[in-house]
C-alpha cells in the first residue's frame, strides 16, 4: 500500500504500518479514530465478543427534518458505517476474563447519544450486575443527538442511574476515553467509572475550545481539554497508549478479581 502523510506532524507514514499499529502514528504516536469493530479486535479476546441488544435501531419518533430528515440519516449511516447505532455492547473475554463491553463510534452521527445508545448502556450495566462481570465502556462522542430532542438530554440521567445500580452492586465499572468525548457522554457515563482511562491527546471536556473560546471571549491554554491536562487535574486515572490498552485492562481486571 501507498503511504500517507500524518496530519499532525506532517511526516510520511507507510500505511500497513499504520494500520498494523491501530491507526497510531509511528513517528508523532497521534491516534487517529478507530471504528468499533476494530476497536473490539483490540480490546477483546479473539472470537470472544457476543453482541447484546444488537436489535435496537434509532426511529424518527418526532419526524425531525433539518437539511435532511432524521430518518434519512440513519439509514445513511448505517450504509457507511456497516453498523445500526453509534454504540455496540456485548459480553466478551479480555486475558481470559469475562466483562460487559460497550464501544461507542463516532462515525455513526458523530458518536451522539440518543435513546438507543442510552438504553444499551443501561441493557448492558443491567447484564453486568445479573452475571457480576465487569463494565468496560469505550467512549467517543460529540454530545446528545439533537434530532431527538429531550429524549437525548434524558438518556444522561437513564445511564448514570444504571451505572450507580452496577457499582452498588458491586460491579467495576472502566470508561476509556478516545478522542474525542464531549458534551452529554462526558458528563454522564464517561465520568462515572470507578477508573477512567484516556488515550493521549484525546479531547474529554463537555463543551469544546471552539466553543468556550468564543463564549468567555478569552484565549486558551493549548492544551485545554486534552488528556495530558486532565491527568494533571485528577479528571482522569490514567493515560494508556493504544497498543498497551488491552494489557492494562488485564492488570485492572486481575486486580478487581482479587488474583
Amino acid at each position: 500500500m501507498t503511504d500517507f502523510k500524518c496530519e499532525i506532524c506532517g511526516k510520511d507514514v507507510d500505511l500497513d504500518l499504520f494500520l498494523k499499529d491501530f491507526k497510531v502514528c509511528p513517528f508523532c504516536s497521534h491516534h487517529y479514530m478507530l471504528d468499533v469493530k476494530t476497536r473490539i479486535n483490540l480490546i477483546a479476546d479473539t472470537d470472544s465478543f457476543n453482541e447484546i441488544a444488537g436489535n435496537l435501531k434509532s426511529i424518527d419518533f418526532l419526524n425531525f427534518t433539518d437539511t435532511k430528515s432524521y430518518s434519512d440519516r440513519i439509514a445513511e449511516c448505517e450504509q457507511k458505517t456497516g453498523i445500526s447505532e453509534a454504540i455496540i455492547t456485548g459480553s466478551a473475554r479480555i486475558g481470559g476474563y469475562n466483562v460487559c463491553l460497550g464501544v461507542m463510534d463516532f462515525s455513526f452521527m458523530g458518536g451522539s447519544m440518543g435513546s438507543v445508545v442510552g438504553e444499551k448502556v443501561k441493557r448492558l450495566a443491567d447484564f453486568a450486575v445479573a452475571n457480576k462481570f465487569p463494565l468496560i465502556l469505550v467512549c467517543t462522542s460529540g454530545g446528545a443527538r439533537m434530532q431527538e430532542g429531550i429524549i437525548s438530554l434524558m438518556q444522561m440521567a437513564k445511564t448514570v442511574s444504571a451505572i450507580n445500580r452496577a457499582k452498588d452492586s458491586g460491579v467495576p465499572y472502566i470508561s476509556v476515553i478516545s478522542n474525542p468525548t464531549t458534551g452529554g457522554v462526558s458528563a454522564s457515563f464517561a465520568t462515572a467509572a470507578d477508573i477512567i482511562i484516556a488515550e493521549p491527546q484525546a479531547l474529554f471536556c463537555f463543551a469544546g475550545p471552539r466553543v468556550v473560546k468564543q463564549t468567555i471571549k478569552k484565549e486558551l491554554p493549548p492544551d485545554f481539554g486534552l488528556s495530558e491536562r486532565n491527568l494533571k487535574n485528577g479528571q482522569i486515572d490514567m493515560i494508556v497508549n493504544r497498543k498497551d490498552l488491552k494489557k492494562t485492562l488485564i492488570k485492572i481486571l486481575k486486580l478487581f478479581s482479587g488474583k
